[in-house]
């Protein structure tokens, strides 16, 4: 159910189209009557009257297109609703244009009312104006949607190349392999086995890195795979600080979500929350989708506290969340805040439409 208290106000290039369009359809028949019959006071009130009903209507088809959301109709639907709504307002037009003529005292040459002939006449001249009118309305806002399409592709791509430098820059860094190696070292006497399994880890992690260059979309679970190597990793880091738990419905698992999304999140609370604190912390990651809403929850909790600084936003959660925008526009949400029902334990928070998802 629309609302027509929600329609915006029209914008200054509406009302100045408006103003020409209708300006020059005035003129046009005020210059047409003046060929058949001297110019006089009468025939300009005659003019007006047949003008600014015309005008005013369409205006409130402008409310009633806007509050209805035809602009997002498919063509053919859109077409069936124009031809009955303008159908409809040229009879309605024709009915006050008349009431007002005959309140001018407008009749016939003859004295006697005009047939209904004319009136059909005048009808069809009036539809065929709603036309006119409904073609530069839908073909300025096609355009506008057609132009606004291609900023949004264009800045896809380059939200996604960024997320693509920045994995290979940031996620993976000459920082954190040499790190991961060096651990990774240190157990090769100690406990060899282990340190297969690290190198195991550490090889996914690159591997799924180089892969995403190439994707757009990953699964879920592909997505909680490395998302496990990545933590394994981190723990052979922080030994005993870091302690973590994953909680994923089965059903969630074939969702598709942008890569490195879910990782950013888990290497955020990691960096900013475990990390730092002497005693380290808990990672806890639920993934539920909601049938309800359509929508695929997911939330990371860990022990920390989130003091954002303005200027100082991370730059990944930042792109997390332009790209998220261009994917989904308002459907999609990425917000990090403190729990205000747990001390020191910092929650991040997901939600993007399961409908965009495919099974994988």
């Amino acid at each position: 159910m629309f609302s027509y208290a929600s329609v915006p106000p029209p914008s200054r290039l509406y009302w100045r189209a408006q103003l020409l369009g209708w300006t020059l359809y005035f003129a046009f028949n005020l210059l047409l009557f003046s060929v058949f019959g001297r110019f006089s006071g009468e025939l300009l009130l005659i003019t007006t009257a047949i003008v600014l009903p015309i005008a005013a209507l369409t205006h409130a088809l402008r409310y009633h297109i806007r509050a209805n959301r035809w602009e997002q109709l498919p063509l053919l639907p859109l077409l069936g609703r124009l031809l009955v709504m303008n159908a409809t307002l040229s009879v309605l037009s024709q009915l006050i244009i008349w009431a007002l003529l005959i309140w001018v005292v407008r009749p016939s040459p003859d004295g006697q009312p005009h047939g209904w002939a004319q009136f059909l006449g005048y009808c069809l001249n009036v539809n065929f104006m709603l036309w006119l009118w409904a073609g530069f309305y839908f073909g300025w806002h096609f355009f506008n949607r057609y132009k606004q399409a291609e900023v949004d592709k264009w800045k896809l791509a380059a939200a996604v190349q960024e997320a693509e430098m920045r994995t290979l820059k940031a996620q993976i860094n000459p920082h954190f392999m040499f790190n991961g190696l060096n651990n990774i070292r240190a157990l090769v006497m100690e406990d060899p086995a282990r340190a297969r399994t690290m190198i195991t880890h550490l090889s996914d992690l690159l591997r799924y890195s180089i892969q995403l260059n190439s994707a757009e979309w990953v699964p879920l679970r592909r997505e909680l795979e490395i998302v496990r190597h990545y933590l394994e990793l981190e723990a052979m880091q922080l030994e005993e600080r870091l302690h973590y738990s994953l909680d994923v419905d089965p059903a969630a698992l074939s969702v598709l979500i942008p890569p490195m999304t879910l990782q950013l999140l888990v290497e955020n609370a990691i960096k900013h929350g475990i990390a730092p604190r002497p005693e380290g912390g808990t990672i806890q990651l639920t993934a539920q989708p909601d049938a309800a809403t359509g929508q695929l929850h997911i939330i990371v909790r860990n022990t920390g506290r989130y003091q954002p600084q303005p200027g100082h936003n991370g730059v990944g959660l930042r792109n997390a969340q332009e790209r998220l925008a261009l994917l989904f526009g308002r459907a999609a949400t990425l917000t990090i805040s403190n729990d205000p029902t747990t001390a020191d334990t910092v929650v991040a928070q997901l939600q993007l439409p399961v409908q965009a998802a495919v099974v994988a």
